[in-house]
């Protein structure tokens, strides 16, 4: 099927692949006067006079907002708010079909942080969940640092921690099949992309103590004083590249144990595989292009090999991570998706595969396995019991 020509023909049938729907009924005289005027001004009042009863008088107890500025589209670049409207709304329907969470897109024209912050702040009383999305680096970062500092609900960046999230999960289940569980901590992996993505990755890979990172860009490896490192490129310079190797990729991916692409494609050959370690693993994630197919990576020698595509096996797909992070923070009212969370969340769906089921080319549950976001969903339950058992704790302490 050629994918792109028949959705265009879809969108243009469907018309919009989200509406909304009614949970109250009105049909008679005494509905319309119980979800409206009069009766609806008792909900408005309890709500003034306790904030917190919008959890329960409203739906946003279950709504995520879904927001973009348009400038990180896909891999179409910055094309505009009203472009990347079809990807917030196939977002929404992947939110409602995978973690039944109401989910809503919101496209915001405007490229200055301070404006992009103040609107979505302004608006955040009326959700659950910020899920952040297709907004360029290393703006990026600031929107998302200072969201998380003004907002009381959770602020998600997809394309940074889903990201993170599922590529960990991955490898978690491909050190098991290669033998490398021992040598957790002592591993070399290189990433090449040192956008919003790739440093989320690399700072995930640090915090599960998976060995150590080497960031590469257009001009080769990052290092402390890179020549072109922007302010985030040089924050994660100071935690990577411990041996502070130079030179492009070809140079830096001698004796890895493992590739992560999230840059673009044919950016590695069978060739520079032969020079990683044995059994290598390879990730790469551009889309509609991986940085090398499946079968030139093998061709080099790698053990394991796994795309952004669903045409190939082992698709990196952020649709296992996002549903069940914001189906379980609204399940708790968390106010922040943590640190704790996002690793949780990782191991939580790594485990989804049984040993019976995990091989080479079967590294990841199906995107389509219903136990996928609820695993990920108690996952992040769990953690935030545990955060709220340590406040408590702290604050017994305190008094």
């Amino acid at each position: 099927m050629d994918y792109r020509k028949v959705s265009l023909e879809k969108h243009y049938e469907w018309n919009g692949k989200i509406e909304i729907n009614a949970r109250a009924k009105v049909n008679d005289k005494d509905s319309l006067s119980l979800a409206y005027t009069p009766g609806v001004a008792e909900p408005c009042l309890e709500i003034q006079k306790d904030y917190k009863k919008s959890w329960q008088l409203t739906r946003r107890s279950n709504l995520v907002a879904v927001i973009t500025d348009g400038s990180a589209v896909l891999g179409l670049g910055d094309i505009g708010p009203e472009a990347g409207m079809p990807v917030m709304e196939g977002k929404c329907v992947l939110f409602k079909e995978f973690g039944d969470v109401d989910a809503f897109p919101l496209c915001v024209r405007t490229k200055d942080v301070d404006e992009f912050v103040e609107t979505v702040y302004n608006i955040s009383g009326s959700f659950g969940g910020i899920n952040l999305e297709d907004i360029s680096a290393p703006r990026c970062f600031e929107i998302e640092r200072r969201l998380i500092e003004e907002c009381s609900i959770p602020v998600f960046h997809d394309d940074q921690h889903g990201t993170a999230i599922i590529t960990c999960a991955a490898l978690l289940n491909s050190i098991k099949l290669t033998g490398r569980k021992t040598r957790m901590g002592k591993l070399k992996i290189v990433i090449n992309g040192a956008g919003a993505a790739g440093i989320s990755i690399a700072k995930l890979i640090l915090q599960m103590k998976f060995g150590n990172v080497i960031l590469c860009n257009s001009k080769g490896a990052i290092y402390k004083g890179a020549p072109g490192n922007n302010t985030e490129q040089e924050k994660i310079a100071q935690i990577t590249n411990l041996q502070n190797e130079r030179g492009c990729l070809s140079d830096v991916i001698k004796a890895a144990d493992i590739f992560i692409g999230v840059s673009k494609a044919d950016e590695l050959a069978a060739e520079d595989v032969q020079k990683m370690a044995s059994d290598p693993i390879v990730f790469a994630m551009a889309n509609p292009i991986p940085e090398i197919t499946p079968e030139e990576a093998k061709k080099g020698g790698a053990r394991i090999v796994a795309t952004g595509r669903s045409d190939f096996p082992n698709q990196i797909n952020n649709v296992l991570v996002f549903p069940g992070i914001f189906r379980g923070a609204l399940d708790v009212r968390a106010t922040d998706i943590t640190e704790e969370m996002k690793k949780a969340a990782a191991r939580a769906i790594a485990a989804v595969v049984s040993d019976d089921q995990l091989s080479t080319e079967y590294i990841l549950p199906d995107a389509f396995d219903e136990r996928v976001a609820r695993a990920v969903a108690d996952a992040v339950i769990e953690e935030e019991k545990k955060l709220k058992i340590e406040k408590k704790g702290e604050d017994e302490i305190q008094n």
